[in-house]
């Protein structure tokens, strides 16, 4: 199943009025309380806004920061990537059971994180817990990766024979080659989507820093253009990983 992304989420301030005056003000008279109360208070609003304001500036810095920008696109590919490797080609790759998660103990694990996966030739992968002394249940253990692999959209049929998990890759025919083009194609999409979706948070940070004028306009155009140059760059990234897969995936 391909890793879905999510935009950032709305800015929200960490900071909030106290209700309660300070202590010091119960032991005033009441009319001094009244105004040393509403003086205090007023005090406090200031030095909320401030720092309210400083923590959203700061945000605002690092959504604008290039190399911030980068790392979030950066990371943008590597799970483009992931999402690749779990799309089978014609070739055995260990990549291919990333996603695989076993239900051990009660809990969800990788399964990587249990068992080592071999590729014995270029049509099958053996799958062999770690070690028995570590895993004693090593019959229930294959029993629920062979189930984790069923369930998954592999289309695989794991052979148990009590000790090891093989799967052989079956041919595949032209009609699925063609089908899972089409799921690399959404894959490479949504990672076009999420690199987009950076882009746009880098934008409204300049607009809201130049409202504040933390930035001239002349800014705020030289950093859109690169910002522009930079999405350019990693939309490219995603087209020549794509077609390398697309190319894997529709030779026979």
């Amino acid at each position: 199943m391909a890793t879905h992304f999510s935009s950032t989420g709305p800015m929200r301030s960490i900071f909030q009025l106290k209700s309660n005056p300070p202590k010091c003000l119960l032991f005033l008279p009441d009319s001094c309380h009244r105004r040393a109360e509403t003086a205090t208070c007023r005090a406090s609003s200031v030095s909320v806004r401030q720092w309210s304001s400083a923590a959203n500036y700061s945000r605002l810095v690092k959504l604008s920061n290039k190399p911030i920008v980068k790392a979030r696109m950066e990371r943008t590919i590597d799970m483009v990537r992931t999402n690749f490797n779990s799309v089978r080609t014609g070739r055995s790759n260990p990549a291919m059971l990333d996603k695989i998660e076993v239900e051990y103990y009660g809990s969800p694990v990788s399964l990587k994180s249990i068992a080592q996966i071999n590729t014995p030739d270029s049509s099958s992968l053996l799958i062999q817990p770690y070690d028995k002394s570590r895993y004693p249940m090593l019959r229930t253990d294959l029993k629920s990766i062979e189930k984790a692999i069923v369930s998954s959209d592999l289309g695989m049929t794991p052979n148990n024979d009590g000790e090891v998990i093989r799967l052989t890759l079956p041919q595949l025919t032209s009609e699925r080659r063609k089908e899972l083009s089409k799921v690399v194609a959404k894959q490479a999409e949504e990672g076009k989507v999420a690199v987009r979706n950076i882009r746009r948070d880098a934008l409204k940070a300049y607009e809201k820093l130049q409202k504040e004028k933390k930035l001239s306009e002349d800014n705020v155009k030289d950093l859109s253009s690169d910002l522009q140059k930079l999405t350019d760059e990693y939309m490219k990234k995603i087209d020549s990983i794509y077609k390398q897969k697309e190319k894997e995936l529709l030779k026979v």
